[in-house]
């Protein structure tokens, strides 16, 4: 947990107003410490990500940058208007880009007001841009099997690789669930994998024949792999780099991905999101349950999951329109 050991003044025992204590950017104990904190307290309790804490760093660093420049060094001068001003300042930004600054905002400055380090919250009043629905774009079931036959070969690369978009398409996890994968989170004979969401929430995976069949041999070659590594710890990733045979990162899960699906002759901007996209769309497509399906791709609501049903309904307007006489 992060140390409260050395909170702001907020007023001594002659009762001052804490406003009128409260440090400026000047101080020691500054706002920009005060971040640290905040983004600490993030961390530790409610296991953000280092994704969302670099963005969020930057996010309210660049106010805090901006205010200064506007001559406002007092936190307690920050106000409505100056935040507003600077978010008007952005060089446009996307809605989901504007929405994640206003939450971060909003977050830090929520947060301040929570340890008595100010008076009034000046971000309460700003409101998140209305987000444009985007409907995802999955890949029809044969573009997703080329994509999936794309790595041949029985070299550690192409064993590794299709184990990898098997098991993206098999579970519907995110990358960044599959590049945290441990070995001991998968159980190849019950055909089950316990995935570790956001915030670090736990949920189970199901693990299809095929995508079993490629883990089972993918794990030979990783053991060879480590074979050839000296290290006093083990590797416990599921996927390896080739290289110095660490975890596979994000980034190079993404690099892959691409790869190979411009290996197999498809469109540009094939990601592993696209893969839990059609993951969820085929589910529906052929029937199953909402809910089951929320439960897993790991969507806390149900809200979330349902843009999938107006990607389903699209494909069956599709279908009807080609098929119908009178369509």
């Amino acid at each position: 947990m992060a140390n409260w050991a050395r909170p702001l003044p907020l007023g001594g025992a002659d009762h001052e107003p804490a406003l009128e204590s409260a440090p400026s950017l000047c101080d020691p104990w500054s706002l920009m410490e005060l971040l640290e904190n905040w983004l600490s307290e993030i961390r530790e309790v409610r296991q953000g990500s280092d994704h969302t804490l670099r963005a969020y760093r930057s996010d309210v660093g660049a106010l805090l940058e901006f205010a200064a420049g506007q001559g406002v060094e007092d936190p307690r001068a920050v106000d409505t208007l100056l935040l507003r001003e600077h978010l008007a300042e952005l060089v446009e930004p996307s809605r989901a880009t504007l929405s994640r600054k206003q939450a971060a905002i909003r977050g830090f400055y929520k947060w301040l007001l929570k340890h008595e380090h100010i008076a009034k919250d000046p971000a309460a009043v700003l409101r998140t841009p209305r987000r444009g629905r985007h409907l995802p774009k999955a890949l029809d079931e044969q573009d997703v099997e080329r994509l999936l036959a794309s790595p041949e070969g029985d070299g550690p690369g192409a064993l590794r690789d299709r184990a990898l978009l098997e098991l993206l398409y098999s579970t519907g996890m995110r990358v960044a669930e599959c590049a945290a994968l441990d070995v001991e989170h998968i159980d190849v004979s019950s055909g089950s994998v316990r995935i570790y969401g956001k915030g670090r929430k736990e949920r189970m995976g199901l693990v299809g024949g095929p995508a079993r069949r490629a883990l089972q041999a993918w794990a030979p070659a990783r053991e060879a792999l480590l074979a050839r590594r000296k290290r006093v710890t083990p590797e416990k990733a599921v996927f390896l780099n080739l290289r110095d045979v660490g975890r596979l990162t994000t980034r190079s899960i993404d690099r892959m991905v691409k790869a190979r699906a411009l290996s197999a002759g498809l469109r540009p901007g094939v990601t592993p999101h696209t893969l839990r996209h059609s993951f969820a769309t085929h589910l529906l497509d052929r029937g199953a349950d909402l809910r089951v399906v929320q439960e897993l791709l790991g969507h806390e609501s149900l809200s979330t999951t349902q843009i999938y049903t107006h990607v389903s309904i699209g494909r069956l307007k599709e279908v009807y329109g080609k098929a119908h006489p009178r369509a």
